[in-house]
């Protein structure tokens, strides 16, 4: 258990943070996405310069970089933590009105601005590690912000700790923060050099206490249907219709375990998340998730026997099927560096939670940022029901992060 003293200022920093709407925009070519996510940014590295970490700035891509410099005698392998600054752009995130509820005393909570909108006990596992704790929701109107401002919060008050508390020994520090991660392009425009980090950590994790070391592997695969355009007054054995076409594979998707709504745990799946075109052409949009990269190749194969098998109904009509890299799963990297892994889950444990080691059903900015020679695990951010409006997290759950951080910054000093 932990014997350091902290402030408990994480929540005060994080009920601020929620209210700046930095939704990133995937249709958007800029870099960042949106400019609104610089809102953010500016007042990170303000209140970072104010702080103390000199070197604290918004750099033209939206990334945010701060220093704090080692306070030991020791060589110490220089340490990130990275959070995101951008919130979904599946639900709005304008105008967020945060509120908490003290002490938790269990059961359904009802969401003011929409009471429509409920935390159910029984649909939310996790509220029942919460009783007594202080959560923190939307009103229901938007998403929270959580993910992964949480993260931001809890990086920018451990900042705020080390600074003030220099008889705690630790190496030099790296912060960043990102934008446009939950468009897949977190790290598009992060300068590694300029970072100058050994090893990273994500704070951007569930439940208090986890740690994740593994990922998905992740494709994107686009299928372009030509068809035959005929008058449709005259189109009697003669129109093949794209959009058809492309309809009918979707509806020979596998039906269970292949999807995100029939899969779990290490389970990887097949999504469509586009169909667009007109009679002549039409293209489909699928994601593809596996653990593995053999998994990923035994799906993409699957999905092109399906496309095969249906234009044979179609003679005339012909389709591309191209498919992109994305990220792979983290485990490559990290496996390499356990020691990375181990640390975390000793700091966990002096924060005084129980460590849990699992796989994240997604991406982080550390998948890619472990390929890009920075092994970058994450961590527990305490955020919960991301990307809807029944986001919470809870100020204990954050405290905790805050301590896990400052303490893996002294182990890595011991350990030195």
């Amino acid at each position: 258990m932990s014997s350091l003293t902290f402030s408990h200022t994480v929540t005060e920093r994080f009920l601020r943070y929620v209210t700046i709407d930095t939704q990133s925009d995937p249709e958007s070519p800029h870099s960042p996405s949106t400019e609104k996510q610089k809102d953010l940014g500016r007042v990170l590295a303000a209140e970072l310069k104010a702080t103390g970490v000199a070197d604290a700035h918004l750099d033209d891509y939206g990334y945010v970089y701060g220093t704090i410099p080692a306070n030991t005698d020791k060589k110490v392998p220089v340490i990130c933590f990275c959070s995101h600054m951008d919130t979904s752009p599946d639900v709005t995130g304008k105008d967020v009105k945060p509120q908490v509820l003290k002490n938790y005393r269990g059961g359904d909570i009802t969401l003011p601005g929409d009471t429509s909108q409920v935390i159910r006990f029984n649909e939310h596992p996790a509220l029942k590690n919460q009783i007594g704790n202080d959560i923190i929701t939307t009103d229901g109107t938007t998403l929270l912000g959580a993910d992964n401002k949480a993260g931001v919060a809890e990086i920018m008050d451990a900042a705020h700790f080390f600074i003030n508390n220099p008889d705690v020994k630790h190496g030099t520090i790296k912060i960043l923060f990102t934008p446009d991660e939950e468009i897949g392009r977190g790290v598009d425009n992060v300068d590694i050099k300029k970072l100058g980090a050994d090893f990273g950590y994500t704070m951007d994790g569930e439940s208090a206490g986890c740690v994740e070391d593994e990922t998905f592997s992740a494709d994107g695969a686009t299928i372009t249907i030509n068809g035959v355009s005929a008058h449709p007054g005259y189109a009697k054995g003669k129109m093949e219709h794209a959009i058809k076409i492309a309809a009918a594979i979707v509806e020979r998707l596998p039906k269970e375990g292949c999807s995100p709504e029939t899969t779990s745990g290490k389970q990887g799946f097949l999504h469509p998340i586009g169909i667009e075109g007109a009679l002549e052409q039409a293209r489909l949009s699928f994601i593809v998730r596996d653990f593995t990269e053999e998994g990923l190749k035994e799906k993409e194969v699957l999905l092109e026997t399906i496309v095969k098998d249906v234009m044979k109904d179609y003679p005339r009509s012909t389709y591309t099927f191209e498919v992109r890299e994305q990220y792979r799963n983290m485990k490559q990297v990290i496996d390499r560096h356990p020691h990375v892994l181990e640390y975390a889950i000793e700091a966990i444990r002096r924060a005084g939670l129980r460590p849990m080691r699992t796989a994240i059903r997604g991406g982080t900015d550390g998948s890619r940022l472990s390929f890009m020679g920075l092994p970058c695990p994450n961590i527990f951010a305490g955020e919960h029901a991301f990307h809807s409006r029944l986001e919470w997290v809870s100020r204990q759950d954050m405290e905790k992060a805050v301590q896990t951080i400052v303490h893996l910054a002294m182990i890595w000093e011991e350990k030195a």
